[in-house]
């Protein structure tokens, strides 16, 4: 679909700006976000007829009846010149407004992402669970979409990615990529995700675990020789699994921690923090890698002794959220207010930033 010259200029302005979101406000200019801040354009407040035409002027006949019927819709477009973008189509005061998400053009390497060396071995599993965790705009896609180009570029392998919406579109290296687009290509997660079973893959990608039938198949998937990939939008390991308990009716719930005790592999929970002077983002991290032990926990659901695991686990890789912060804050990258900002217990990492070095701010 052809982009109107309106939205062309908007999204052109956004790419040069290297604005990482474009909101789309009825009585405001378009604006954007910029290493973490919003931004007014210089152009012209917009009516609320222009934003709804805007917002129309993006979606196809089945999209605009989904959005009608639903008051919200998350899509993907895409430009020759200017590339793909995720779109969010929502109402605010009878107002149909937009968030829209410049997505990338190439995928980065693992030391550019900053990740953690052990997420490589993940994609190398030949069956189990693995979950990319955190709030939105952190990452969690980007770092999908980067194991999924390390399996197509490895493996003979079949990936089949449900994705809501696609943003980077992968090109066949050695593995088949088969992505599929909600409400372009299928209805729902957990309709496609029974579908995807009998496609014969042998890596299943799912954009986001969000209910219960999509949780159920994707365990059982798991549990049946697939590598399973997801994201949730939970921002710890313990909350991880807490979560994806309770998603189930109690009586159900014994099941499922046996299950995931069997097939969860590691849990990677992600957070973008600014760095020091704001100048742009820097990524915080927490890795679970299961070992008996967690495994042992998880069926017994002593959850809260995970944390134990991971700040035991410095060999194997596992570091916790503070570690990750701790790090950053050594190396220069985040204040030591950013530090305490996004610490799960300020008062412990106090603590521990007085006790390892003096603080550069305070």
């Amino acid at each position: 679909m052809a982009l109107n010259r309106d939205m062309q200029q908007i999204l052109s302005l956004a790419r040069r700006e290297n604005a990482s979101d474009i909101h789309i406000v009825a009585g405001l200019p378009p604006m954007f976000r910029v290493n973490g801040e919003i931004i007014l354009s210089n152009k012209p407040a917009l009516a609320r007829e222009e934003t709804a035409r805007l917002c129309y002027s993006l979606l196809n006949e089945e999209q605009r009846k989904v959005f009608e019927r639903d008051w919200q819709l998350c899509c993907s477009i895409f430009d020759p010149q200017l590339g793909r973008f995720r779109v969010s189509l929502y109402y605010h005061a009878g107002n149909t407004e937009m968030a829209i998400r410049p997505v990338m053009d190439h995928i980065k390497t693992r030391a550019e992402l900053k990740l953690p060396p052990e997420i490589d071995e993940f994609t190398r599993l030949g069956s189990g669970l693995v979950l990319l965790t955190g709030p939105t705009g952190c990452g969690k896609t980007t770092t999908l979409n980067y194991m999924i180009d390390l399996i197509n570029s490895e493996q003979r392998a079949k990936v089949v990615a449900i994705e809501d919406p696609v943003e980077y579109v992968h090109k066949q290296k050695k593995a088949i990529i088969v992505q599929q687009e909600l409400h372009t290509d299928v209805k729902s997660f957990s309709s496609a995700l029974i579908h995807v079973l009998r496609q014969d893959p042998d890596v299943i990608c799912i954009g986001e675990m969000r209910d219960l039938e999509t949780t159920e198949t994707a365990l059982i998937a798991a549990e049946t020789g697939h590598l399973v990939i997801a994201t949730c939008h939970t921002p710890n390991t313990l909350q991880t699994v807490e979560r994806i308990v309770s998603i189930f009716p109690e009586n159900k719930q014994p099941q499922i921690f046996m299950q995931l005790a069997n097939c969860l592999q590691g849990i990677l929970a992600q957070r973008l923090v600014p760095s020091t002077g704001k100048k742009e983002l820097r990524l915080a991290t927490e890795l679970l890698i299961m070992n008996a032990a967690a495994r042992r926990h998880i069926r017994d659901r002593q959850l809260h002794l995970l944390i134990s695991i991971i700040q035991t686990g410095g060999r194997q890789g596992m570091h916790t959220m503070e570690d990750s912060l701790v790090a950053l804050y050594q190396a220069g990258d985040i204040t030591y207010d950013t530090a305490l900002c996004n610490s799960y217990d300020p008062k412990s990492l106090r603590e521990r930033l007085h006790n390892e070095t003096l603080p550069r701010e305070q």
